[in-house]
């Protein structure tokens, strides 16, 4: 996947199925945790442009892991402009994630071939979206438009549609069963993935652990969902 095109970006976001979300405005915290995300089988990590000189913080991150480890697929979230979107295409950003649907952003990911995936909280925004041309759709803020009943509903009359949900998401059974048996195809986790008490402690092995577990997790759950 040297290339990183972006039909193989969203390949792997689908395979890998749970993207890591995560900013640190350290430059090194961020180069442990990716890495730690990486080794634990999360190659698609989604930083989140929060915070001063994020930019800067990214192109740093990734112009590293461009040599470091090549596997890695860095995207950007929180995009809510197109200005913004270019600036993190041009800093080596291989998908863009909002948390709101902007039809400036889409073309300019569209003429760039990068997948954009714009928070929508309705069915009618997931039609533009995708007239748009994005192929995942982040539902977003998860948990409040509806949970997992909300992407059944949507998937009823419109199941080609490839839903990710950010927000209210939990890595753990019982979460993971709900969201996937609605029909998810992947969804973001943030804090509760990468918890405060990993990041205070330096945990950077835990966090390769616990992305590891939640995986396998999602692996198993799928597998048993595909058999039915």
């Amino acid at each position: 996947m040297a290339a990183k095109d972006r039909m193989a970006v969203l390949a792997a976001m689908m395979d890998q199925s749970i993207i890591p979300v995560f900013y640190d405005p350290d430059v090194e915290v961020c180069k442990n945790v990716i890495q730690a995300c990486a080794n634990g089988g999360a190659k698609c990590i989604e930083f989140t442009n929060r915070g001063d000189f994020a930019s800067h913080v990214f192109f740093e991150v990734t112009k590293h892991f461009a040599k470091a480890d090549p596997s890695v697929i860095m995207g950007v979230g929180s995009i809510v402009e197109a200005p913004t979107a270019g600036i993190y295409i041009a800093n080596g950003a291989k998908f863009i994630v909002g948390p709101m649907l902007n039809a400036e952003v889409a073309k300019v990911c569209n003429r760039r071939g990068i997948p954009y995936s714009p928070g929508c909280g309705s069915a009618t925004e997931i039609g533009y979206a995708q007239e748009l041309g994005c192929e995942i759709v982040k539902v977003f803020p998860g948990s409040s438009v509806g949970g997992p009943e909300f992407v059944k509903a949507v998937m009823g009359p419109m199941p080609w549609t490839r839903i990710m949900p950010t927000g209210g998401v939990e890595p753990d059974e019982a979460s993971l069963r709900k969201w996937f048996g609605a029909g998810i195809v992947a969804c973001g986790i943030g804090s509760n993935l990468i918890t405060k008490e990993l990041l205070k402690a330096k945990d950077y092995a835990g966090i390769e652990k616990r992305v590891a577990e939640t995986i396998a997790l999602v692996k198993k759950i799928k597998a048993e969902l595909a058999a039915k």
